[in-house]
């Protein structure tokens, strides 16, 4: 418990902290103030301030295009520990197709200056993407995203010399298939599992907990088939207001692949054998020269 912090915080009256479960990057707590307001408190102990920069920019821009999503309130640095306190949304019950809509309006809204990538970099606690600003795609994906994870399995010894060639022939199939696709730099939440969406009181769907990037809106889409809980309702409501794209399908793999990697390389062997069926899903689009 980070009594402390909490006192840092200023809030008013005496404030009861109860911890949250159910993240597996932070450190979470529902706050409760003298006056009975409720706030959200994130820690990660051992960083600094910025670790939350790209997480709060983000939600700045949620609510810039009217994305029901919590609010910021404060962010720093406590003895080591960064933090950032959030809104709190009491959680309701509402309709997995207003959520399907929710996210298609999200990704309506492109990066004028037609680049992909983030003004800050992805950072998790176990590896770090730069999020580095490009005309392509292709290259963020693949160059800034799929080549570094897939070298760190290998150097972490998750995978064997065969795994990482495989590995190789699947970045070929996806590089082929991502310069035959014209991608457009959509604002994605950036890890759209069930854990990160939510319903408020009132049965408005809401988006917490963003990892933003200027990206093909796929790749949103594919990370929430990864996991399930993204009912057949989500899925029409989205494509009411945006419909996918001929050979989304095919393309959605590369982006669950992606998301299996990162909890190989984070959790380890539970996820060996996912990450290889995924990249032999891949391997089966490969073209005879």
């Amino acid at each position: 418990m980070h009594e402390r912090l909490i006192e840092h915080l200023g809030l008013p009256g005496a404030v009861t902290a109860t911890f949250v479960t159910g993240g597996d990057v932070n450190e979470a707590y529902e706050l409760v103030d003298g006056n009975h307001q409720h706030y959200f408190l994130l820690v990660q102990p051992g960083y600094g301030a910025d670790f939350y920069q790209a997480e709060i920019a983000g939600l700045r821009l949620f609510q810039k295009y009217a994305i029901n999503a919590p609010q910021v309130l404060a962010n720093g640095e406590y003895h080591g520990d960064a933090y950032l306190l959030l809104s709190y949304i009491d959680t309701g019950v509402g309709s997995q197709r207003d959520l399907g809509r929710l996210v298609a309006h999200l990704h309506q809204h492109n990066n004028p200056t037609g680049k992909f990538g983030f003004d800050y970099p992805y950072r998790g606690t176990t590896i770090s993407f730069t999020n580095t600003w490009t005309t392509s795609w292709e290259e963020l994906f693949v160059d800034q995203r799929l080549l570094p994870l897939g070298a760190k399995l290998q150097r972490s010894g998750f995978w064997k010399p065969a795994d990482y060639q495989l590995f190789m022939r699947a970045v070929a199939v996806i590089r082929q298939s991502l310069q035959a696709h014209l991608s457009q730099p959509a604002l994605c939440h950036g890890d759209l599992w069930i854990g990160n969406v939510m319903f408020d009181q009132a049965g408005q769907p809401a988006l917490i907990d963003p990892s933003p990037l200027y990206g093909d809106r796929e790749f949103d889409i594919g990370i929430t088939q990864v996991f399930g809980g993204f009912e057949p309702e989500f899925y029409a409501g989205y494509n009411e207001v945006f419909p996918l794209e001929p050979g989304a399908e095919d393309r959605l793999e590369f982006y669950r692949l992606y998301l299996l990697m990162i909890h190989l390389n984070k959790f380890g062997t539970t996820y060996y054998n996912a990450v290889n069926a995924s990249l032999h899903r891949v391997i089966a689009h490969e073209k005879e020269d």
